[in-house]
């Protein structure tokens, strides 16, 4: 039985190399993304604990309902919206774009909170 192996043509590794340098010399800027993070959001007491919450593009953004009763997160201009989350239940979301983003339980308005994208 013959057996196969996967190798990488070195025409290929030298093409990946041209095109990486061609692209610095040329004054394209490569950035590696930084980690992204994950922040946490408690519904909690009727309101949103931390009201106002600063993340990079990228981070993601939990919700979780610590309160006996159901609650949203909804943000105004509808780029979110997580439905009901249950008692004891979460729900993420990971910002694609800066900017602030109000948002609010549409099952308790006065609960409201802020984004603010980096």
């Amino acid at each position: 039985m013959m057996m196969l192996r996967k190798r990488r043509s070195r025409k290929h590794s030298a093409s990946v190399f041209v095109l990486t340098v061609c692209m610095l010399y040329a004054g394209t800027v490569v950035s590696v993304p930084a980690t992204a993070a994950t922040h946490t959001i408690a519904m909690e007491g009727v309101a949103f604990v931390s009201e106002t919450l600063t993340v990079k593009q990228g981070d993601t953004v939990v919700w979780t309902n610590k309160d006996p009763f159901p609650h949203t997160a909804t943000a105004q201009d509808r780029r979110f919206d997580s439905r009901e989350i249950a008692p004891d239940k979460t729900w993420k979301y990971t910002v694609r774009k800066k900017g602030k983003i109000p948002y609010v339980c549409t099952l308790h308005p006065t609960m409201k909170g802020t984004l603010v994208v980096e």
